[in-house]
């Protein structure tokens, strides 16, 4: 049986679509929708996405929580989060799947030139845009955990020429790896198309602005589905409107939802996403939920744990 009660704590979401998959799977437990069910000494799950600071610690018997997302920072930017409570993220065949279609398609846009044949229809110019082969375009993945790895083999059967950055060096078949902050800059020179799937940490946190833009091969493209942190978006307008860079796609932006008056919407070198790129299945989510809570009631550890102090 579970220890106690769970907390479904972002209070804004339709809790439904999400809260109705676990009491299918775990009708025995006791749910919770809101701050004023919580009589908070009972509450030993919780599942988060943008708590509001304090509000996790303030849950003095808590076990576990669950973010409801693959990205963990809007949890662990809040410096009263209870060090010693398991954080768990989403690690989920789904989730990869979305993204590496999003990835996928995206590169391939870039690549063949997509942008720029439409804007040919819309003339109604018939004109031939001319696309290099896929072994000769260079693809570059800012980090490769889970998501980048998975994006990283689905790239590789279409023959790009592939490489990846990440803090610890990776062994990928198929993947040219660069790790640390020396091997950045070397990392950018040879990639013509940058996807960004980091985690966002202090470090970082601004990775994609007009340094690491200018170190990318003039006509360079940037994809950016990880987090709208990783992206100084003056920069990138900046590098843009220069030519340096031919374009750029973004699903994730500093402030969401994108307000109206952002210069991104109309930019012509720019396609915007509203962070759609993978989003987390609720039943899929839910499976995860239980299973953990079992797993905790036969005294196992929960799975997918994140380093708080590193922020993945």
């Amino acid at each position: 049986m579970p220890q106690g009660a769970l907390l479904f704590q972002p209070t804004d979401y339709p809790h439904q679509i999400w809260t109705d998959h676990l009491r299918r799977l775990m009708p025995e437990l006791d749910i919770r929708t809101t701050d004023e069910e919580a009589r908070r000494d009972d509450v030993v799950y919780c599942i988060a996405w943008k708590p509001k600071p304090g509000s996790l610690r303030s849950l003095p018997n808590l076990k576990v929580v669950f973010s409801m997302g693959a990205g963990v920072d809007a949890i662990v930017a809040d410096e009263t989060y209870p060090r010693h409570v398991p954080l768990s993220r989403v690690v989920d065949d789904t989730l990869s799947q979305a993204m590496t279609e999003y990835v996928v398609l995206n590169v391939l846009a870039w690549h063949r030139r997509q942008r720029d044949l439409e804007n040919l229809q819309r003339l109604k110019k018939w004109r031939l845009i001319a696309a290099p082969r896929a072994d000769h375009v260079r693809v570059g993945i800012l980090g490769l955990g889970v998501l980048g790895q998975a994006a990283a083999q689905a790239l590789k059967t279409l023959n790009y020429k592939l490489s990846g950055w990440s803090a610890t060096p990776k062994s990928i078949d198929g993947v040219e790896s660069f790790a640390g902050p020396e091997s950045l800059a070397p990392f950018l020179a040879q990639t013509e198309i940058l996807v960004c799937l980091l985690p966002l940490t202090p470090a970082t946190r601004g990775i994609l602005n007009a340094k690491t833009f200018s170190q990318l091969p003039k006509g360079a493209c940037v994809i950016n589905c990880a987090r709208g942190g990783h992206l100084i978006e003056a920069d990138l307008v900046e590098a843009l409107d220069s030519d340096h860079l031919r374009g750029a796609t973004l699903d994730v932006f500093q402030i969401e939802p994108l307000p109206e008056t952002s210069p991104l919407w109309a930019h012509p070198k720019i396609v915007v996403t509203p962070h759609a790129a993978a989003i987390t299945d609720p039943a899929s989510f839910m499976r995860h939920v239980a299973n953990t809570i079992r797993r905790m009631d036969r005294n196992l550890p929960p799975e997918n744990l994140v380093d708080v102090a590193r922020g993945y």
